[in-house]
């Protein structure tokens, strides 16, 4: 299957969801590599200057349907934050 890039997308005014692999591994509530969420920066930022708005989504482990705050996406939210300089909202 073909795939077109980013840059033949005509983005501009659209709202856009990016499902992202931001399962990184995680010990006492902090990250300890951040490979995953580094690799996604170039992507974020792209779609940062090219669209209207943004909405990432992705998960954590394998919480088998219950909510657990060991896997919460939040340390996830807020390294993003720092590497971008920009304010991330994160939704429960």
């Amino acid at each position: 299957m073909d795939f077109r890039k980013l840059s033949e997308l005509d983005l501009k005014d659209k709202k856009v969801l990016l499902r992202l692999d931001l399962n990184v591994p995680l010990r006492d509530g902090k990250i300890t590599d951040d490979t995953r969420i580094q690799a996604a920066i170039p992507t974020i930022k792209y779609l940062l200057q090219h669209t209207k708005k943004i909405a990432m989504m992705s998960h954590l482990g394998r919480p088998d349907g219950e909510v657990m705050p060991e896997y919460s996406l939040k340390p996830v939210g807020e390294r993003l934050a720092e590497l971008l300089g920009l304010e991330v909202v994160f939704v429960e």
